[in-house]
Order: structure tokens, then sequence, then C-alpha cells
């Protein structure tokens, strides 16, 4: 069996099984997306706040675009993502030294 042969795979996603046809080498990726999305599902779903399985779908593609566009927004403006949080801490340090040095004036 070649890498580039596709092979239907099944993944259960909300108590519910799916069909996909994937490539073998791409078999673990697929099935991490599957376990990823099926526990965003269940966390919205048992949240109380979501009802019916198409809006529970819907508010995790949303949830994970959001947490996608974010992390790439981070990278494209700068580095790597927390960079930003490590240069406001990175700030704050400053800030206290300079106060210290300050009061020993």
């Amino acid at each position: 069996m070649s890498s580039d042969e596709v092979i239907p795979i099944t993944v259960r996603i909300l108590d519910k099984d799916y069909q996909v046809a994937c490539p073998d080498d791409e078999r673990g990726q697929l099935m991490d997306s599957a376990r990823y999305l099926d526990d965003k599902m269940k966390e919205i779903r048992n949240s109380g706040k979501v009802i019916g399985s198409d809006r529970v779908a819907v508010m995790a593609a949303l949830n994970i675009t959001h947490d996608l566009l974010e992390c790439k927004s981070r990278l494209l403006n700068g580095g790597k993502p927390g960079s930003e949080k490590l240069k406001q801490l990175q700030d704050k340090v400053e800030s206290a030294l300079n106060r210290c040095k300050q009061l020993e004036l």
C-alpha cells in the first residue's frame, strides 16, 4: 500500500460515526483532529448553553477558527505565540527595577 492510497476511516464525533477518506500517511493527523473536535463539541454540549448537534458543531467550528486566527495573527505580528505576554512581563520587571533605582537615589 502506498502512502498516497486513500482509505476510508471511521471517526467518532459526538457519539456519531463518520466515514472519512484519508491518505494512509495522514491517518494519525485525522484521528488527532477528530479527537480534538470531539472534545470541543462535548465541552460545548456539556456546558448546557447550546442545544442541538448542528449548533454545537457551529460553535465548536467558530471557537477553533478563532483560536487558529489568533495564533496566525500572533505569528505574523512579531514571532512566537505568547511573545506579547512575555514583552509585557519584561516591561513590568524593567519598570520595577527603575523604581528601585530611583528609591536608592
